[in-house]
């Protein structure tokens, strides 16, 4: 009787064991925990700028760097080694029907997507990254349960560039597997022109990447433009969940689109997040002007830890510069000015008219 009783306990509390475990695993809704605000941005300070570093990398295709990148004179975002940044990032108003409240917002274009002053005539794209690693001090464990989550504005149908296939991305950089290899996984943002397939009409829909074989889905439809939300989240057990809705609520359950183990590469680490725009590589034909608002952060576990990590780095690097800006006034003779307890802009800016592009140069 006791060992029956025994076995009926262990089952029992088997059950319960799995049920705790699938609702941790389940897929977790993008932005749950603590937001992490020393990651992301809301584009509200006016004086918000991008320093492009011209000309931009294309390893991708010429293995050729051309470092200094670009880099946002708030540190928040960087240009991407592999591909180069958006030739036209510009802090802008929020499209009507934005989040209540936020008088800035990021517009992303690009036009020399491949090699600078080299028009390949293909699809080509580039990346605008997010600085979590120096910011947070590391990588992030997947174990945390970190998510992101954005809004991104998509213009009328008639200011698409006229070219069928992928527009703009919202991705994730991770690494997992047995090898800790890197990935990205991503919402992707589809366009099929009118003059381009078999269709009578333009349409939009998402794309998931990816699918346990490396596989992109399509998903859902997009049958209104304007504000949408997307979101991500990674889970303990290596999944990657899929969240997207209309207009700029918080995501809920309700939003879910799709779990994958990506590549059956198990996640482990997460890196960071980014942004693909996405052209024709022509010289001639600017990408469409996607809009961003609030890229942000969450994790379930650690965000106390990781949020004070962050705080404690941003007042090295204001310590650090307010060192550096002493000595050079020290060095010249003129008596220190007192300044203002926020990151100073680098000395390499080069101020960009707001509304008007920022032309890449071809050669330094």
């Amino acid at each position: 009787m006791r060992l029956r009783l025994f076995r009926t306990l262990l089952i029992v509390l088997s059950c319960v064991v799995a049920a705790v475990e699938a609702r941790a695993a389940g897929p977790l809704v993008p932005g749950t925990g603590m937001q992490i605000t020393g990651v992301g941005d809301d584009f509200e300070d006016p004086n918000w700028d991008y320093v492009p570093n011209w000309p931009k990398s294309s390893n991708n295709i010429d293995k050729r760097t051309r470092n200094p990148g670009g880099v946002s004179t708030n540190g928040r975002w960087f240009e991407a080694a592999l591909r180069g940044q958006p030739d036209y990032l510009a802090r802008v108003a929020p499209p009507p029907g934005g989040l209540p409240g936020s008088n800035g917002a990021l517009m992303l274009r690009t036009l020399q997507s491949g090699i600078p002053g080299a028009p390949s005539n293909q699809d080509q794209q580039d990346d605008l990254i997010a600085n979590v690693r120096q910011r947070v001090g590391g990588n992030i464990p997947i174990s945390n349960e970190p998510s992101i989550v954005t809004r991104v504005y998509l213009p009328p149908v008639e200011q698409w560039e006229n070219r069928s296939g992928s527009q703009f991305a919202f991705r994730a950089g991770v690494r997992g597997g047995a090898e800790m290899e890197e990935y990205w996984p991503g919402i992707f943002l589809q366009f099929q022109s009118e003059t381009q397939t078999r269709n009578r009409t333009d349409g939009i829909f998402l794309v998931i990447r990816a699918d346990g074989r490396g596989r992109d889905i399509r998903s859902i439809d997009v049958t209104q433009t304007g504000w949408w939300t997307l979101g991500m989240s990674f889970t303990a057990d290596g999944r990657v969940h899929y969240f997207a809705k209309p207009g700029v609520d918080d995501l809920t359950a309700e939003d879910y689109l799709t779990s994958y183990v990506p590549y059956s590469m198990p996640c482990r680490v997460f890196e960071t997040f980014f942004f693909d725009c996405f052209n024709r590589d022509d010289g001639r034909s600017w990408s469409t002007p996607f809009i961003v608002d609030d890229p942000s952060l969450f994790l379930v576990r650690g965000g106390p830890q990781m949020q004070a990590n962050c705080d404690r780095l941003d007042r090295q690097r204001i310590a650090a510069a307010e060192a550096r800006n002493a000595a050079a006034q020290a060095r010249s003779g003129a008596q220190p000015a007192q300044q203002p307890r926020t990151p100073p802009q680098p000395a390499a800016q080069r101020t960009q008219p707001q509304g008007r592009a920022m032309q890449p140069r071809t050669t330094r």
